[in-house]
C-alpha cells in the first residue's frame, strides 16, 4: 500500500465514495483526486465539491461529459443496433468506459499511480472499470475497496463515516429500497423487492416514465432525420446529440415508452434481475431499424445482425476499448455512410410505431420493382423459375435419396 503515492478516485459524493475516499486516506496514506462525470444522471453533481474539499481533497474534477458520452459512445452503439440478451440497450455498460478514460487521463495530468472505484466484487462494473483502465494504461494501478474491507454493508459504511467525521446528507422522506444507476440513456434499479424475480416492481419505482395505462389518450407523432446512421433533427429543429437523446427522453416518457424488466445474465456467472427505463433509446432503436430498412443492403444488414450479439456482449462485458470492438465499429461505421433520410414515428401508450421512412438520396427501395401492380418490365417473374430450381436443387438430390 505504501507504494501508493497518488489515486484517482471515481467520486459521487455519496455514502460509498465519501467512505472509500476516507479509507484510501487512511489505509494508503495517499494523496486522493477526485473525479465526478455528469452523464445526465439528472442530479446536481458540484456538491460532490464541498464534500471532497471537507475532506482535505485539492484536486477535484467536475466534468460535465453529456456530449462526448452520447457522441461518443451512444450513437456509435446505436448504429449497430446494440441489445444484450433480445432486450438490454446496454445503459450502464456504455456509460463505463467513458469514466474509465477519464480516470485514465486524470491521471496522467496530474501524475497518479492508481485510480480507484466503488464498485462492487459481485457486479460487472468492476470489470468494466478495470479491463478500461488497463486497456487504455497497462501501467496503471487499480484499487477497488470493496474487494479488499470488510464494510460489507449499509450499516458498516454508515458506522465508519460517524466514526471518522464523514458528513452523510439524510434525504428528506421514505428512502428508496433500490440501488440506482442513472445516465443520459437510462436509469436502472436493482435490489430490494427486485431480488425477488416473482415480485413485480412497484409502480412509484418508476421515474422516467408514466405507465403506459396512464399515458396520454392522443398519439404524439415524431419526424426523425438521419445523417450518416445518427439523429440529426426531430421535427426538422436541429439538436446536438445530447439534446436529442434528452428530448426524446422527455417525449417517450410521457407515453410511457421504455420499461424494461429482465433477469440477465452477469459476466461474473450470477443472474440478477433489474429494471430499467430506456425512453429516448428505446425510439432511437426503433427508427434506426426502420432507416436501414431502406438504406441498407440485404446482406449488409444481416450480416450487421449477425454480428450484432457479439458487439453488445463486448460492451456488456467491459471490452469497449478491446482491438475486436474497435474492428466491428469500424464496419459498422462503413455500413451507415449511406444510412440517410426521415423516419416518422406514432408514440402511443407505450408503443412505438414507425409509420413512414423516406431517403431521398440513398433508397434502395424501387416502388417500380416491388409493386404489385404493372411494372412495365421493370422485373421478368419468368427469371423466377430458375432462381427457384438451382435452390432446390440440393434439397430434391437430398429428398430423393432419403426415398
Amino acid at each position: 500500500m505504501s507504494e501508493t503515492k497518488k489515486v484517482v478516485l471515481a467520486y459521487s459524493g455519496g455514502l460509498d465514495t465519501s467512505v472509500i475516499l476516507k479509507w484510501l486516506q487512511d489505509e494508503y496514506a495517499c494523496e486522493v483526486v477526485t473525479f465526478t462525470a455528469d452523464l445526465g444522471q439528472g442530479e446536481e453533481v458540484e456538491p460532490a465539491r464541498a464534500k471532497a474539499e471537507a475532506l482535505g481533497i485539492k484536486e477535484i474534477y467536475i466534468d460535465d461529459l453529456r456530449e462526448e458520452f452520447t457522441r461518443d459512445f451512444v450513437f456509435p452503439m446505436f448504429r449497430a443496433n446494440a441489445i444484450y440478451e433480445g432486450e438490454y440497450l446496454l445503459g450502464t455498460s456504455i456509460a463505463r468506459p467513458l469514466i474509465s478514460k477519464r480516470l485514465v487521463e486524470i491521471a496522467k495530468e496530474v501524475g497518479a499511480d492508481s485510480v480507484s472505484h466503488g464498485a462492487t466484487g459481485k457486479g460487472n462494473d468492476q470489470v468494466r472499470f478495470e479491463l478500461g483502465a488497463y486497456g487504455l494504461n497497462p501501467d496503471i494501478k487499480v484499487i477497488a475497496p470493496w474487494r479488499e474491507w470488510d464494510l460489507n454493508s449499509r450499516q458498516k459504511l454508515l458506522a465508519y463515516a460517524e466514526s471518522h467525521g464523514i458528513e452523510i446528507e439524510k434525504k428528506q422522506g421514505k428512502a428508496s429500497p433500490y440501488s440506482m444507476d442513472a445516465n443520459l440513456l437510462h436509469i436502472s434499479y436493482e435490489g430490494g423487492i427486485l431480488e425477488d424475480p416473482w415480485a413485480a416492481p412497484e409502480d412509484d419505482m418508476w421515474l422516467w416514465s408514466v405507465s403506459p395505462e396512464n399515458a396520454p389518450d392522443v398519439a404524439t407523432y415524431l419526424e426523425l432525420t438521419y445523417a450518416q446512421g445518427d439523429i440529426t433533427e426531430i421535427d426538422g429543429v436541429a439538436y446536438t446529440p445530447a439534446e436529442v437523446l434528452a428530448k426524446l427522453n422527455t417525449i417517450g416518457g410521457a407515453n410511457g415508452i421504455g420499461r424494461l424488466d429482465i433477469v440477465e445474465n452477469r459476466y461474473v456467472g450470477m443472474k440478477a434481475r433489474g429494471c430499467y427505463e430506456t425512453p429516448g433509446g428505446t425510439i432511437m432503436m426503433r427508427a434506426h431499424r426502420a432507416i436501414e430498412s431502406i438504406t441498407l443492403d440485404r446482406e449488409a444488414a444481416h450480416l450487421k445482425d449477425e454480428l450484432m450479439p457479439r458487439y453488445a456482449t463486448l460492451i456488456y462485458n467491459g471490452y469497449w476499448w478491446s482491438p475486436e470492438r474497435k474492428m466491428l465499429q469500424a464496419m459498422i461505421d462503413q455500413s451507415q455512410l449511406n444510412v440517410n433520410g426521415k423516419v416518422r414515428l406514432k408514440l402511443y401508450k407505450g408503443n412505438v410505431d414507425v409509420i413512414g421512412r423516406e431517403s431521398t438520396t440513398d433508397s434502395l427501395f424501387d416502388e417500380a420493382i416491388a409493386t404489385f401492380e404493372d411494372d412495365e418490365g421493370a422485373y421478368d417473374q419468368k427469371d423466377a423459375e430458375g432462381f427457384i430450381k438451382l435452390n432446390a436443387l440440393r434439397l430434391r438430390i437430398a429428398a430423393k435419396r432419403s426415398k
